[in-house]
């Protein structure tokens, strides 16, 4: 199985939820605030995919990418996973310079927040993605499901009903 982005950014937020997500349970669809991400995504920057092209590379798909800059742009939706958001952007560059791809850099745009973080790849970085990978490799094949993670990170993500039904809300 290739790694994409999604299964990295996965890894950094819940190991659940990547085990579900590569085991063909994917709740992505059926979600408000995925739909709501993606409506940003398309509407955003409209006039960018008149500029930048979309690259689809070993697994993932790059959205936004200036070859002249050498600019992976990804936009997200708000910065509440951000370490997630840096890594998975980190992964495209890495993915992009495995390919003969160099000196790209990334940037994340968070149209809402009006706010934008530059991203490099280093070394020490290259190294964590490396671990990461067979990280992702172990849970993904591992005939057990991880167990849930605290309920009150988990109340924004589309598994929640999921993970989380039959289970007496602490609202009251």
């Amino acid at each position: 199985m290739r790694i994409t982005g999604t299964h990295f950014n996965y890894l950094l937020i819940c190991n659940r939820k990547l085990w579900l997500f590569a085991n063909g349970i994917n709740m992505e669809s059926t979600s408000d605030l995925v739909y709501e991400g993606k409506l940003i995504h398309e509407t955003s920057y409209s006039r960018r995919s008149d500029r930048f092209q979309e690259i689809e590379i070993d697994g993932i798909k790059i959205d936004y990418y200036d070859s002249k800059g050498k600019v992976v742009h990804e936009i997200k939706k708000s910065d509440k996973r951000e370490e997630a958001h840096i890594w998975q952007l980190k992964y495209y560059l890495f993915v992009l310079e495995r390919n003969g791809i160099e000196g790209v850099t990334g940037i994340i745009e968070y149209p809402k927040l009006h706010k934008t973080e530059e991203v490099l790849l280093t070394e020490p970085d290259r190294e964590f993605i490396r671990e990461s990978v067979v990280k992702i490799d172990e849970i993904i094949h591992s005939d057990d499901c991880p167990e849930r993670i605290g309920k009150s990170n988990c109340r924004n993500c589309s598994y929640f009903d999921f993970c989380w039904s039959g289970e007496e809300s602490d609202d009251n």
